[in-house]
């Protein structure tokens, strides 16, 4: 442990007691001070854009349109909880049943308490800020700490976090697993938490210890099904592009794509053709808008996965290649992959897609029924009754039909996982009541 862990998690506690305090305070909190905190962060960090984008071309070699889509995304976020907190804030009259006819009943939505949050590396600004924004709409308190894998990025959320708010109602810890272990020690009220399975499931753990509530945003192989219906040469460019998106390292990309057998050979030559014009320039990789591996152990472990399934006979359509000095993987399309191939168990977060053909959709929902349950499920198809029977037959945390990721952006729809994919929602609203505690409340008549 370093020193400066020791000195974060020797303060971990004297903040933990401040904001246990004080978040009766925060939780009586009225719209306008609530929308005066958010107006204030999104000035604050206005006054970083600079930083920010440097820090993240550092962390992920993010270029200017990338960097400046993590900030919007926060932006927009801020804007909607500024516009409509004040009418989310309001209690829901319920009608109550013959039983009390003469009493008044109502939802009242009160702040969890405390809520520890984790950031993700991948999307370090916008997987720690989004939910943040719901955290203090909600008025509630926070413990924040971005991720280490993105150090750049995370000592500018710092400078934020600290010039936006006081520690004893937002407060932020830099550090590693030391740090994270120690705040996963504190009873706190509610747990958000992004990032893999297997960690989500010791956060899960942690919480329980406490009977904290949690959402955990997780991920998963997301899916593709293409039914010989659906406009091939739109559905293989969006998902070409879609899976390289951050050099493949999104929850959401689309990973397993299942093509009628009648459009196996245009789906790949299209996605082919489109890899081509969209990650290459004169031949060569164009690192200026495919950003690298996040790190070297992960550059390995994707490089691993490639390795292993061609060893084990699955076919290279394009790509295959990694790069140690620009730490990048060149996009890669693989057919032909052996049930036993190690990139079919694990969610690859790297620029990899694996085709697969049907005949029959029934063989695409067994293999389906045998995986978790993803994040997302894509589904492209001109036939209505093709995309019901599809959704019928599957689960996942949400669904875009003829493109991919687009729900996510859609902030009137709930954004979250199910079962091994995670669990809570958020955006909009649905952030805000995630947040929350729905309070029953009931006034009966006196006599």
């Amino acid at each position: 442990m370093n020193a400066e862990n020791k000195i974060a998690i020797d303060e971990v506690s004297e903040v933990f007691g401040l904001q246990t305090e004080n978040q009766w305070v925060i939780r009586r909190s009225t719209a306008e001070q609530r929308i005066e905190k958010l107006v204030r962060l999104r000035d604050v960090i206005r006054s970083y854009e600079g930083e920010v984008k440097e820090a993240l071309f550092l962390d992920l070699r993010k270029n200017e349109e990338a960097a400046t889509f993590e900030m919007s995304a926060v932006y927009g976020d801020i804007d909607d909880a500024i516009t409509s907190v004040s009418e989310w804030m309001k209690p829901v009259v319920v009608k109550t049943s013959a039983a009390f006819e003469t009493a008044r009943a109502k939802l009242v939505y009160e702040a969890r308490g405390v809520v520890l949050l984790f950031g993700a590396w991948n999307f370090p600004f916008t997987l720690l800020f989004q939910p943040l924004v719901p955290i203090i709409a909600a008025g509630n308190c926070a413990i924040v700490k971005p991720n280490e894998m993105a150090p750049a990025t995370s000592i500018v959320i710092s400078k934020i976090i600290k010039k936006a708010f006081e520690k004893d109602e937002i407060a932020v810890f830099e550090g590693g697993v030391d740090l994270a272990n120690r705040l996963l020690e504190l009873p706190v009220d509610h747990v958000f938490f992004t990032g893999s399975p297997a960690v989500g499931k010791v956060v899960m753990a942690a919480a329980a210890k406490h009977l904290a509530s949690v959402t955990l945003e997780l991920g998963g192989k997301n899916p593709v099904i293409v039914d010989k219906t659906a406009n091939i040469e739109d559905a293989a460019a969006k998902i070409a592009v879609l899976r390289n998106m951050n050099t493949g390292q999104v929850c959401l990309c689309p990973e397993n794509v299942y093509v009628h057998e009648d459009c196996k050979e245009q789906f790949i030559a299209v996605a082919k053709a489109t890899i081509e014009a969209t990650c290459y320039l004169d031949g060569k990789l164009n690192t200026e808008v495919h950003g690298k591996i996040v790190d070297k152990r992960n550059l390995a472990r994707v490089k691993g996965y490639i390795d292993d399934a061609v060893a084990k006979g699955a076919s290279i359509e394009v790509g295959g290649h990694t790069d140690d000095a620009t730490q990048s993987i060149h996009p890669t399309i693989f057919t032909n992959v052996p049930d036993d191939a190690k990139i079919l168990g694990e969610e690859v977060f790297g620029p990899i897609l694996s085709v697969f053909t049907y005949k029959d959709i029934d063989e695409v929902y067994r293999s389906l029924h045998k995986q978790e349950k993803p994040l997302a499920l894509y589904v492209f198809s001109e036939n209505d009754d093709f995309v019901e029977d599809v959704l019928s037959n599957t689960s996942s945390g949400g669904v875009t039909v003829n493109h991919c990721v687009m729900h996510y952006l859609e902030h009137n729809l709930p954004f979250g996982g199910v079962n091994g994919s995670g669990m809570g929602r958020y955006h909009g609203v649905y952030g805000f009541k995630e947040l929350s505690h729905e309070r029953a409340v009931l006034h009966t008549v006196v006599g």
